[in-house]
């Protein structure tokens, strides 16, 4: 591959690194824009690309295209591809969810079995992180650690408010001399209630826990071994494979045997190794309709459109979207109208987190088309 050892030389750490991109998640808190067929990641919510392509360019920043991949189901395969524009073969379909840890596995064992000293980055497909020259900056950091100290580091991000709706990271001790700004994780904190979040915003010593994560794929796969014995069992057919690359029939075996859980849980929270870097720069998971507009700037007295035209009179604190009707708010506050042409969402921004029940009620109701 691009970058062996040549007369000696061992690759440099931009020469190892690999960024894996995770977009398996089906983005129901976003619909009706968010479907099978055009999932989360490939909507332009700023800066007018898709929050994939905002994700590549960050990660074009810390490593050549070549050594990018993306972690995805079935059913948004093709669409993903060609946004990316990657070959399939750097395109790792699951044949069913299994949340993060088996993704990160299977990602970290298809990179292994062709670069055993890669150095990996991953990140989720649908974040925001307008500073990408911040961010990469960050991520390299993150690498020589990871690279030197077989740390499974995570970055942190220094809470700005009491959030409820991010996990938090309790910072320890300094990882040491050798790695300045880096600490070792004390332990990973559930989200919390209003009460808890403020807490940790006054003592100090926490920070959300962003889901993004760096590692040599040898230190994620050696910890899985040790601290998740399900995960590395439905792994170890895949790493066996000639090159990583397993047949289908092996994959669908293997998935069906994995846990369903996030790499937090599965791994993370029980070992002993791994640091976080804490970090300033903006981010958001843009989870739902309320944090996009939120992202976007908006205020209790102003409203935010994307797309199509519209009129306020007597409203505000509202985010609306339309790609062609002209929509018109009367005396309304605190609303997401999202025309989708087919269907048209209006809900409370401050209620957007619970859409999902709206998209499990079509599939009951038989209105799978519209989901």
């Amino acid at each position: 591959m691009r970058g062996a050892l040549s007369a000696g030389r061992r690759r440099t750490l931009r020469e190892r690194l690999h960024v894996v991109v995770l977009a398996g998640g089906a983005g129901e808190r976003f619909w009706p824009r968010s479907r099978r067929h055009h999932p989360k990641p490939l909507l332009a919510v700023a800066d007018g690309k898709s929050l994939l392509a905002a994700t590549l360019d960050r990660a074009h920043r810390m490593t050549t295209p070549d050594h990018v991949w993306i972690v995805c189901g079935h059913e948004h395969a093709a669409a993903l591809r060609r946004e990316a524009r990657l070959p399939a073969s750097r395109v790792l379909v699951e044949p069913v969810r299994r949340n993060t840890a088996m993704a990160a596995g299977w990602a970290a064992a298809r990179i292994a079995a062709i670069d055993p000293e890669a150095v990996l980055v991953t990140l989720a497909a649908d974040h925001r992180v307008p500073d990408s020259a911040a961010f990469a900056r960050a991520c390299l950091r993150g690498a020589r650690a990871a690279d030197e100290a077989g740390a499974l580091v995570t970055l942190g991000i220094r809470p700005t408010r009491p959030e409820t709706g991010y996990g938090y990271i309790r910072v320890g001790a300094a990882a040491g001399p050798g790695f300045p700004g880096l600490h070792r994780v004390r332990r990973f904190v559930e989200k919390p209630d209003s009460a808890r979040a403020k807490r940790f915003l006054r003592e100090g010593g926490f920070l959300w826990n962003a889901g993004i994560f760096i590692w040599t794929a040898r230190a994620l796969l050696g910890e899985i071994e040790r601290c998740a014995p399900e995960l590395a069992l439905a792994l170890r057919p895949l790493r066996s494979a000639p090159r990583g690359v397993a047949s289908p029939r092996v994959l669908a075996s293997a998935y069906r045997r994995a846990p369903a859980q996030p790499i937090d849980v599965a791994v993370l929270e029980k070992s002993r190794h791994v640091w976080t870097l804490p970090v300033s720069f903006r981010w958001s998971d843009v989870g739902t309709w309320a944090s996009l507009a939120e992202e976007l700037g908006l205020s209790r007295a102003g409203t935010v459109t994307l797309g199509g035209p519209a009129l306020f009179e007597q409203s505000a604190g509202n985010l609306v979207w339309s790609d062609g009707r002209p929509v018109v708010l009367f005396g309304v506050e605190g609303l997401a109208v999202v025309d989708a042409g087919d269907a048209l969402l209006v809900a409370r921004l401050a209620r957007s987190g619970d859409l999902r029940r709206v998209v499990e009620a079509l599939r009951h109701s038989g209105q799978e088309d519209l989901t």
